[in-house]
């Protein structure tokens, strides 16, 4: 019945136009179909028909003069069940109401069991940087039932999905998916079944929380003004995936971009970050000493343990103490004799600071200090920065802008004492290749929680979370993306 009244229609418009009797008649039609705005609506409606007809795959119509949005089948294989009406006028400007709407569909029972289940199903199957097949099969299946579209595979097992109306404004929320190489010591009934790899930095959760944004997003995409892009993200451990992303077009129209990670400095579902630098910029060396003539009698421990003490100097003697930096030797290898002398040392470390000219003046002085050093001593230093191995990670920073929306959408959506402005970490993110393209902002969702347990720092065979920040995470993400799209376009 439906399918004939718009071929009907369809056809009434269509012989309007085409078939009038004379041409004074045709120019009054066409003035009234523009005055009127018809002629898109027939040609939509044309096109509608056509596909009712035909079972052609999902479409979706925006009219350019109004917010009347019109949708038809959902593709073959999606939910019959994901909402697909024509919204109303609420949360045209943003409300409280809006807020507290997001909040209850991500805390609504069978949602909460939703999340935990992605999240342990994640949890007990762990993947490596640029391993995260099953990881990203688990997404795109998730997807494909919420009816949601994307591009797949970026950076070899990435996704890029998006949810609106497909223009713009366009606003990014990124989730990374890696595990990484550690046994977990944690026993409980959904540990890890992969051995040797773990969740241990609360990516699952990462991805969990996207994924619960993504299906609070299309429940309300008849309100977006514009598109969210999800990024699902491999390799963020000394992976970056960032990069390579970045490279396959996962911000191509993209103006903002937002990212968080869970914490166990925080109560679960305190929200924290800062304006301006958050992480720092991270880098590593290798030093290789050799005597510089063969046979010679130098002692090139000295020499290196020398070079070390005054790597230390570095900062305590020529860094501001307002701007935070590091520099640490962490290995030492002199070889196993304990009657000889080596004829090689193999020192590294690792370097960071909070800006990039710190970050590169480090990088500069850790090469002189290390060679003119051991030159002393009669010995060479071979330095490597593992530039070409993509190991240096820039300052993640966010921007002042970004910031500020981050905070003002949690303090509506949790209230103020659910966001904490925390201190700058030493700890560093591919996030911030992300921040060199475009304004971002990075944040923290608390996980902790003494009676869980969780209160292990990220990169413990001890790591947990608390999974009650699910949908706190999910409701963020949402919120963020929503009103970034609803202030961009008051």
């Amino acid at each position: 019945m439906l399918k004939s009244q718009i071929t009907n229609l369809c056809l009434f418009i269509s012989r309007s136009f085409f078939h009038s009797p004379s041409k004074k008649q045709n120019n009054k039609v066409m003035e009234s179909l523009q005055k009127l705005n018809l002629l898109s609506i027939s040609l939509a409606i044309t096109i509608v028909s056509l596909n009712i007809a035909t079972d052609l795959p999902f479409i979706e119509l925006k009219f350019p003069n109004n917010n009347i949005l019109l949708r038809t089948t959902p593709v073959k294989n999606q939910s019959s069940s994901i909402p697909s009406r024509v919204g109303s006028d609420e949360c045209r400007l943003w409300t409280q109401v809006c807020s507290d709407e997001i909040l209850r569909l991500a805390h609504e029972p069978e949602n909460v069991v939703w999340l935990k289940h992605v999240r342990r199903t994640i949890h007990e199957n762990p993947e490596l940087a640029f391993e995260e097949y099953e990881t990203s099969r688990l997404v795109r299946t998730e997807l494909d039932r919420l009816g949601i579209r994307y591009k797949y595979p970026l950076a070899k097992t990435g996704i890029r999905a998006w949810i609106g109306s497909g223009g713009p404004p366009f606003v990014a929320v990124r989730a990374d998916m890696d595990a990484l190489p550690i046994q977990e010591a944690v026993e409980w009934k959904h540990k890890s079944k992969v051995a040797g790899k773990m969740h241990a930095c609360g990516h699952d959760a990462h991805v969990t929380m996207l994924l619960g944004a993504a299906q609070i997003l299309k429940s309300r995409e008849h309100l977006l003004k514009g598109t969210v892009v999800l990024l699902f993200q491999p390799a963020e451990e000394a992976g970056n995936g960032a990069k390579k992303m970045i490279e396959d077009g996962a911000l191509d129209d993209v103006e903002a971009i937002f990212a968080v990670h869970v914490s166990h400095e925080h109560p679960t579902g305190v929200i924290g970050s800062r304006s301006g630098p958050l992480l720092a910029g991270c880098g590593f060396f290798r030093a290789i000493i050799t005597s510089e003539e063969t046979g010679s009698s130098a002692d090139l421990i000295i020499a290196a343990s020398s070079a070390v003490i005054s790597l230390q100097g570095i900062v305590s003697r020529e860094a501001s103490p307002l701007d935070a930096q590091v520099v640490s030797v962490t290995s030492f290898d002199g070889g196993h004799s304990l009657d000889a002398v080596p004829d090689m040392v193999v020192l590294g470390g690792t370097f960071r600071a909070f800006s990039n000219s710190s970050f590169y003046y480090l990088m500069k002085r850790i090469r002189e200090v290390l060679v003119e050093q051991v030159g002393v001593f009669g010995c060479t230093a071979t330095l490597n920065f593992f530039e070409e191995q993509n190991a240096i990670y820039p300052p993640t920073t966010n921007d002042d802008g970004m910031y500020t929306h981050l905070k003002k959408v949690t303090v509506d959506l949790l209230g103020d004492n659910h966001f904490a402005v925390t201190p700058q970490v030493m700890g560093a993110e591919d996030f911030a290749f992300y921040s060199e393209v475009i304004p971002a902002a990075f944040y923290f969702i608390g996980i902790r929680n003494e009676e869980l347990g969780s209160v292990h720092i990220g990169h413990s065979p001890h790591f947990m979370i608390d999974e009650d920040s699910l949908p706190v995470g999910a409701a963020v993400h949402a919120a963020v993306a929503e009103r970034y799209l609803n202030d961009k376009c008051s």
